[in-house]
């Protein structure tokens, strides 16, 4: 599904150059279930943002779904990541004057979708994710858990093949976060492959691989045998002292 070769990003400012992917090699297979862990400057927000076509790298190849992403113009870019990937951020992106259901409808929109069609469709999301009874409120009207579900429920609306989650927990408490989770691996039973950017263990722990970035390199590449160790590790550090 994504394939990723010595992909290379750095960003310009002036006379100064600060390298921040450094020849990524990665590959993700339809259907996987991956978290992107790094500390602040690792290079985990750049990178998705070019698996994301949010962002051009430099040098290399980014191959998705058997399409090289390289030089789109940003009309062809807008359709293909309309087409191809859902995107749920840490803040959740709601467009504040539209209610729930006409911000998960908002992919449909972009698609040519009518608008009686595009919200009846959004509505079953909605109900899917247990929300159908709050889809005329308003995003402040919900909790920060009820707006996560509606940028869940926002993604998936286009059928994506690709969900990409940015930080998806870290607005949210601890039990929500969880439940949060629980919609993803759902998501992901169904076929779509989940990659989602986070700092927390314990969110991380809930993927079937863990990719950890360090300096703009891969430095661990955590899945399987090494995902239960990484598990059972991390457990330890919860335990009380």
């Amino acid at each position: 599904m994504i394939t990723l070769t010595n992909i290379h990003k750095s960003y310009h400012m002036g006379t100064n150059s600060l390298h921040v992917l450094k020849g990524i090699d990665l590959e993700i297979q339809q259907g996987e279930f991956v978290s992107i862990m790094g500390s602040s400057g690792s290079g985990k927000s750049t990178l998705l943002n070019i698996l994301g076509i949010l962002d051009n790298y430099e040098k290399g190849e980014y191959f998705l779904d058997g399409q090289l992403i390289q030089n789109m113009s940003e009309r062809k870019a807008a359709n293909y990541r309309n087409e191809t990937l859902g995107f749920i951020f840490q803040s959740f992106n709601l467009i504040s004057f539209k209610n729930a259901v006409e911000n998960v409808a908002l992919p449909l929109y972009y698609k040519g979708v009518r608008r009686k069609k595009r919200n009846a469709i959004a509505l079953e999301y909605l109900d899917r994710l247990g929300l159908k009874d709050w889809a005329e409120h308003m995003p402040n009207e919900l909790s920060g858990g009820q707006k996560q579900r509606v940028a869940i429920a926002r993604a998936l609306i286009s059928q994506p093949k690709v969900i990409l989650a940015d930080e998806p927990t870290g607005a949210l408490d601890t039990q929500t976060s969880y439940e949060v989770m629980d919609i993803l691996k759902s998501v992901n039973a169904e076929g779509i492959t989940v990659i989602i950017v986070t700092h927390e263990h314990d969110i991380a722990a809930m993927t079937d691989k863990i990719i950890k970035l360090r300096d703009g390199n891969i430095g661990d590449l955590i899945v399987n045998g090494d995902l239960a160790s990484f598990k059972k590790e991390f457990s330890k550090e919860l335990q009380p002292a």
